[in-house]
């Protein structure tokens, strides 16, 4: 999944939604990517679980991600360099 500027979803991201809100990626299903504790949300097959600011929890899919605007912010200091 990729967010609106063309940015890979990776958990553990810290993302700007709708230019309004932040949240952080906590599950990423299309890659099995989770933070620790998080393997639960695998049921749901695809997009990203994203822990906001402004309604705790929210299951973001590859259309609503585009619809909402979602864009990197930062990337977590664990991921690989070059991603």
């Amino acid at each position: 999944m990729q967010y609106s500027d063309n940015h890979e979803a990776k958990s553990g991201d810290l993302i700007q939604i709708d230019t309004l809100y932040r949240g952080k990626v906590t599950a990423c299903m299309d890659t099995a990517d989770y933070l620790p504790g998080q393997e639960t949300w695998s049921y749901l097959g695809e997009g990203i679980m994203v822990d906001t600011d402004f309604c705790g929890l929210v299951h973001y899919t590859q259309e609503s991600a585009l619809a909402e605007d979602l864009v990197l912010l930062q990337r977590s200091a664990s991921a690989p360099q070059g991603s």
